[in-house]
């Protein structure tokens, strides 16, 4: 019971510590930190949110959607679509054979410049895709905008912007649980 009661009593200052810096205000605090004794080392668990899963747009086949900073995507039966603000279109199969919809899965195409860098993607192999998201070498996030073909099928796109990087983000697809189902690592160019 005792490690238990030290358990809390760490949790609660480390708690107590945290807020001032959660609303803005300085970290810097008088309290002293709580330390459990070393003959009874004691690790509290910590829990975090599953971050909310992203509302999937529902479009019909063939219908383009404007994705931002001049570029627009569609869907067809057939796969995913997208042109660039140089009007050039580009295409990934779902049909062909090239992913496995058996499994979850991701994949991850990108063009850009200086000013920025768009991405794009299938997610495939799951109907309760929840969220993509977009980490850079820093450890920044952005999560993708989802959008699929009526009737829930087990595929979509997703789409995001991030700024100018020479190297491409780690890219993950996770459930509506939080539950992570499918990545690509980061790769430096």
């Amino acid at each position: 019971m005792k490690k238990y009661l030290l358990a809390a009593a760490g949790v609660v200052a480390a708690a107590v510590m945290a807020a001032p810096s959660a609303v803005g205000a300085s970290a810097e605090t008088s309290l002293k930190p709580v330390t459990a004794p070393a003959a009874e080392p004691v690790a509290a668990p910590v829990s975090l949110p599953a971050a909310a899963p992203t509302r999937i747009r529902t479009v019909r086949s063939g219908e383009r959607v404007d994705a931002g900073q001049g570029y627009t995507v569609w869907l067809t039966e057939d796969g995913k679509h997208w042109a660039g603000p140089d009007g050039f279109e580009n295409f990934r199969s779902v049909v062909d054979g090239n992913i496995d919809r058996s499994h979850p899965g991701v994949s991850h195409q990108s063009e850009g410049s200086e000013a920025g860098v768009f991405h794009s993607g299938l997610y495939y192999g799951t109907r309760k895709a929840g969220r993509v998201e977009l980490t850079d070498a820093e450890g920044h996030k952005t999560v993708a905008t989802l959008v699929a073909l009526p009737g829930r099928s087990d595929w979509g796109v997703w789409y995001a912007h991030t700024g100018p990087s020479k190297d491409s983000p780690a890219v993950a697809l996770y459930d509506r649980a939080g539950k992570l189902l499918a990545d690509l690592p980061a790769r430096t160019f």
